[in-house]
């Protein structure tokens, strides 16, 4: 049995890549590609691959958006998310969205592999470098507990959608279109969102967002894997 897998990602030369890997194989058929989040959302509602191999860092939707928002229309495909960096919040949250794997851009074609039969058979899986990292932060003490919350952490998966795209400077408007929701939804999502936070402009929140690393997983990504 081959799984369908769905190629998302902003640089055709990575998806070529990407294609070029799993053609060695015959455990996995590429039945699609997008270059950004809302196409490969649409795709997921229609075709609902088996696999996704998603990149975080999109235009529009990034990774972690388009995640959250397949799982709720295709809760059987599993996201195996790819990614530049190997910080503590692009990880979990990437985990948090639902990814099943957190794979680095510099990891190997043997270990995206290893990543997708492990996925595909139910299992998670992170990157060596990332797993490695997270075990020196926690033994070391340097992780993030629930005692050092922040109103961040106050945020619905959905609020942190809204909060990553005004601070981008979209419009409620602009917003309702990227996550199918209506206008008013949109406004409420924000209004909510600014009184958790306690701000109650467009630049507190936009602080808020870098300060977070939010805005990171939207910038140009040019490695692929070796």
């Amino acid at each position: 049995m081959a799984y369908d897998i769905l190629l998302v990602d902003d640089h055709k030369m990575m998806r070529d890549g990407l294609r070029a890997i799993l053609e060695r194989t015959a455990e996995f058929r590429v039945v699609g590609e997008a270059d950004n989040g809302a196409e490969a959302v649409r795709f997921c509602k229609k075709s609902r691959p088996d696999l996704v191999v998603m990149d975080i860092g999109l235009p529009g939707l990034n990774g972690i958006e388009a995640t959250i928002e397949i799982l709720r229309y295709a809760p059987q495909t599993r996201v195996v998310m790819l990614s530049i960096y190997d910080d503590e919040n692009s990880v979990v949250t990437a985990i948090r969205s639902g990814a099943r794997a957190f794979v680095l851009k510099r990891a190997s074609s043997a270990d995206l592999i290893d990543a997708l039969r492990i996925v595909a058979r139910g299992g998670s899986y992170l990157s060596s470098q990332v797993s490695d990292s997270l075990l020196t932060r926690i033994q070391s003490g340097d992780l993030r507990t629930t005692s050092s919350r922040t109103p961040l952490d106050t945020l619905s998966p959905r609020e942190l959608q809204v909060l990553r795209l005004v601070a981008e400077g979209k419009t409620s408007k602009d917003i309702a279109v990227l996550l199918d929701l209506g206008l008013q939804t949109v406004r409420g999502y924000r209004k909510m969102l600014m009184k958790k936070l306690g701000v109650n402009n467009v630049a507190g929140v936009t602080q808020m967002a870098l300060a977070a690393g939010l805005l990171h997983w939207n910038k140009p990504d040019a490695n692929s894997l070796g």
